[in-house]
């Protein structure tokens, strides 16, 4: 039983982050395990896959699931994505629902604790995040806020905590009262694992985190990303390899597209060294990204291209 002992007090689960979008369930996510796993951004919505980052520990394995941000959807990608959310409830060992600290608790965050008292039976860890943006009032008077959220709508939560994934404040405690929360038994991923996102989603993730810097509103939520070759260059030296990354970036509309690719295509040159950069970092070999801007027209609405993008 790797990192357990003899008596069986190794523990491992799963934990689901869940919160509106923006609440710094990615950032926190990547605290947690110690090293990007997820990507992340001041736009909402930003993460749309459940993705694991995997915590390890001698005493314990924390599986730490980030999902999408739950929200009114407008489309038919918004209404899967929050489908995605509330499947992985049901499949995880403890819930942890994110409220940043520096905004009121409002109608986002009861609309997800309601839904979370009806359909999820796990424990469930308030966990207030961005606590590094506000003073001790503040935070005081939040803490307050989330507890009373609980009182109203019938969730004992097992644990409130504040943390700044920023600052790293009591992001180990978070870790060792999330532990606590799980079932004993044997670790679920090899040693070293750090998530079981596939290199070719990661490296799509990544060059999406590149493009959404600095977008207009609008923009975020049209972007999407598919890795579609990622190849050893042949007749490399083993000592000087080359991993040749093809991609291409979706947009709905053309005027989209002028905007990925800028003036003469300064911007598009500015994502790809960005993300270049993150992807080697990631993988940990050179690599040469070859990326391609396209439009498919209203993709967040149709079924047949959701499928094709890998929704």
């Amino acid at each position: 039983m790797p990192g357990g002992d003899p008596q069986g007090s190794h523990r491992a689960g799963f934990v689901c982050l869940v919160g509106r979008p923006n609440a710094g369930k990615s950032t926190l996510t990547n605290a947690l395990v110690g090293h990007k796993v997820a990507i992340t951004s001041s736009r909402p919505q930003t993460t749309r896959h459940a993705i694991r980052g995997i915590v390890h520990r001698p005493d314990a394995q924390l599986v730490l699931v980030d999902t999408p941000g739950v929200h009114r959807p407008r489309t038919l990608l918004g209404e899967r994505l929050n489908e995605l959310v509330r499947d992985t409830w049901a499949e995880v060992d403890v819930v942890g629902l994110c409220v940043p600290a520096d905004a009121p608790v409002g109608v986002g965050d009861r609309f997800i604790a309601t839904e979370l008292a009806r359909q999820s039976r796990a424990p469930k860890v308030a966990i207030v995040t961005k606590t590094d943006l506000v003073g001790r009032d503040r935070l005081i008077a939040q803490l307050a806020a989330v507890a009373s959220l609980g009182e109203q709508l019938g969730i004992d939560w097992a644990e409130v905590v504040p943390v700044s994934a920023v600052s790293g404040a009591q992001v180990d405690l978070l870790a060792d009262l999330l532990v606590a929360l799980l079932p004993t038994g044997p670790a679920l991923y090899p040693a070293g694992e750090l998530s079981d996102s596939p290199d070719h989603v990661m490296v799509a993730e990544l060059v999406r985190e590149a493009a959404l810097d600095g977008v207009r509103d609008e923009l975020p939520h049209s972007l999407a990303v598919v890795v579609e070759e990622m190849a050893p260059r042949p007749g490399r030296a083993a000592e000087h390899p080359l991993l040749d990354v093809r991609v291409e970036v979706y947009v709905e509309r053309a005027s989209q597209k002028g905007i990925i690719i800028g003036a003469g295509g300064s911007r598009l040159r500015e994502v790809g060294t960005r993300a270049r950069e993150q992807i080697e970092a990631y993988l940990g070999t050179p690599v040469f990204l070859d990326l391609h801007v396209r439009v498919a027209k209203d993709w967040q609405r149709d079924p047949k291209q959701l499928r094709r993008l890998g929704f």
